[in-house]
């Protein structure tokens, strides 16, 4: 299934397989610029479900969290 709804939104389905992987509909991985090789983060809340951001969603949080440790000059 593949349903455009408003502007910039999109709907599809896909099928889980016996190892429990999906796939990523084509029009979705050229849509976000999903390439083979590619990490995603996966978002989980029991009550609402599963969400993929966007690739870079949280690159400023991560560069936070695990950027240079250098910054201030310290190095081992």
């Amino acid at each position: 299934m593949n349903k455009k709804a408003s502007k910039g939104k999109y709907v599809w389905t896909a099928t889980v397989g016996e190892k429990g992987q999906i796939v990523i509909p084509k029009q979705a991985r050229d849509i976000f610029g999903i390439k083979p090789g590619d990490s995603l983060i996966l978002l989980g809340d029991e009550k609402r479900g599963i969400a993929i951001p966007p690739k870079g969603a949280f690159l400023h949080l991560l560069e936070s969290a695990f950027g240079d440790d250098d910054k201030d000059g310290d190095s081992e």
